[in-house]
């Protein structure tokens, strides 16, 4: 599979919007719903148990990810900061010496 650099995929995002005159709908407001809207039919590939259609789950899943790179794109964040620094912060919460092998939300352990 061909690797692509975050900056070429946000290029393609916004040279495919431009095109079609898109932006104007993209307020960040309209992104979250439109994240939170294709995370829910991602959601729907799994109602019924582990028997999933792996193709839907990838279509899903591209939504729910174009989504959030045209909103940190729109609020002008870098997502490869914003998710590094998110897991530093994750990392101070859930050491490994208390957290390894468990999900025990991190104010109990």
């Amino acid at each position: 599979m061909k690797s692509i650099t975050m900056d070429k995929l946000i290029k393609a995002l916004r040279e495919f919007n431009e095109e079609r005159d898109w932006d104007q709908f993209h307020s960040p407001e309209n992104l979250v719903k439109s994240i939170s809207i294709e995370a829910g039919e991602l959601l729907e590939c799994f109602q019924w148990g582990n028997d999933y259609n792996k193709e839907a789950v990838c279509e899903e899943l591209a939504d729910v990810f174009t989504y959030c790179i045209m909103l940190a794109d729109k609020l002008d964040v870098s997502i490869e900061d914003i998710v590094l620094n998110k897991l530093d912060k994750t990392k101070k919460k859930y050491p490994v010496e208390k957290s390894k092998g468990i999900s025990t939300k991190y104010d109990k352990l």
